[in-house]
Order: C-alpha cells, then structure tokens, then sequence
C-alpha cells in the first residue's frame, strides 16, 4: 500500500501476505498503520474490492475512492462490440464536469439514457455514483492523480515481474523479504523525484498543518 503525503511525496506505507483479501484481512493491515502512527488519511484508492472498501469505512473513516479506469472496464463487460466506442464516449461525459454537482446531475442523465437498453449497467451505475466521483470533493489540482490507481498499477506489475521469476517461495518470509526489497527501492526513488502533488490546495484538506501524515492511500 502506497500514500501521498501531506508534503505531495508518494511513499510506501507497508505490506502484508493472507489467504484472502476479504474485511478481516485490511482491517488487521489499516489497524497496524494506525498503530504505527498513520493519521489524517482523507482518501482511499482502489479498484471495486467491498472487504478494503468495508475496512477503510471501519478503521481509517475516510473517503473511498473506486478506480475511474476499472470502473470503465466493468461498465464495458455489460455491452457488446459494437456499443463499447459509443458507450466510452457517452460515460466520458460525465467526467468532462468540473463540480460534483454538475458531474452527479450528468451521472443520472447518462444512467436514464442507458436503463432501456443496458438496464444491468444501469443498475450498477446507480450503485456506484459516490464512488465513482467520490474525487470531485478534493481540490481541482490533484484530481488526475486521485481518480485512477495508475501509478500503483505500474508498480503492482514490477511486484509480479520480478515474483514470477522466483516461481514459488519457500515461505511467507521469504515474500516479504522480496517484495519489501522492491519496495524500498520505489520508495527511495520517489524521495528523489519533485511532488506528486502541488501543495497548494493539499494543505487546505486539513485544519492545522499535521507533520508528516499520509493525505491520500491507494
């Protein structure tokens, strides 16, 4: 799990091996960041998985944040070939929106437009609006960086690269000596590299200046 904080810098925060990644398993993790320290988390990033999404309501009290670019991928399993172009086009409407309000009022159109002939995208769009533009409520500057997990993508297919030459591991210890190495790697080079993030409008999600603290999780 990586963070922005609240100096703009991305940075890892920890990781974690278990049988499954349901509710239990990312309240232990989210619980052992807290323990650590980690306070002021305004956002969560990630793709549609409800036992994250379920944890961060529980243990952190902040926002969630579904992935624009997984949403998009789901939305495009509900139509045929030859509707994807179009469907891609019409949806991207909604994101043309600069304000909330606007972008909520354009997510209803689009959801009425399309429940005669996709009702089953209908209903999911209905389901997922808040999580969709849950981004709009935070500063217009960072918006790129907060609607997609893009960057962590990039670094979640370096984790499988490099994993997949090993094949199996002997042991959990053994993974997390490996990926934590990659890790640290990506961490320290993040430190070298300018801002993410602009911290004007990054300081006003928070009343005082907190030191340190992770603004944005995904």
């Amino acid at each position: 799990m990586r963070s922005i904080n609240t100096d703009g810098v991305r940075e890892i925060l920890g990781i974690a091996t278990g049988a499954s990644e349901a509710e239990p398993f990312w309240s232990e993790f989210l619980r052992g960041l807290t323990r650590r320290g980690l306070r002021g988390v305004k956002l969560v990033i990630s793709d549609a998985h409800e036992g994250l999404k379920a944890a961060v309501a529980k243990v952190m009290n902040a926002s969630w944040q579904r992935c624009r670019v997984h949403f998009m991928r789901n939305a495009l399993v509900h139509a045929n070939k030859g509707q994807r172009q179009a469907l891609v086009a019409l949806i991207n409407t909604i994101f043309a929106e600069e304000t909330a309000e606007a972008a909520s009022a354009k997510w209803r159109n689009v959801t009425d437009q399309l429940r005669a002939k996709l009702p089953k995208l209908a209903d999911m769009m209905d389901a997922a609006e808040q999580d969709v533009l849950a981004y709009l409520a935070f500063p217009s500057a960072h918006r790129v960086q907060l609607r997609t997990t893009n960057p962590l993508e990039r670094l979640n297919a370096e984790v499988k690269r490099r994993t997949n030459v090993v094949g199996i591991f002997p042991n959990e210890r053994a993974v997390i000596r490996l990926v934590g190495a990659i890790m640290l790697e990506q961490n320290d080079e993040w430190s070298l590299q300018r801002r993410y993030m602009q911290l004007e409008g990054l300081q006003s999600l928070y009343e005082t200046q907190p030191t340190r603290l992770s603004a944005v999780i995904s």
